[in-house]
């Protein structure tokens, strides 16, 4: 059984505002989490649109 203190701290890990590709802090990671799924920032997004390799 997971107890509520486990999954508290897997979700607040997911919403620390923390790009997975510069691991800058940003307000726009948590934004293109609930957009996209992925925690990038609005810097990242636009260069992986661009150049996607």
């Amino acid at each position: 059984m997971i107890k509520n203190e486990e999954i508290d701290e897997k979700n607040l890990k997911d919403l620390d505002n923390i790009c997975d590709e510069c691991q800058k802090e940003d307000e726009s990671v948590s934004q293109n989490l609930i957009l996209t799924g992925f925690k990038i920032c609005k810097s990242c997004r636009v260069s992986k649109t661009i150049f996607p390799i």
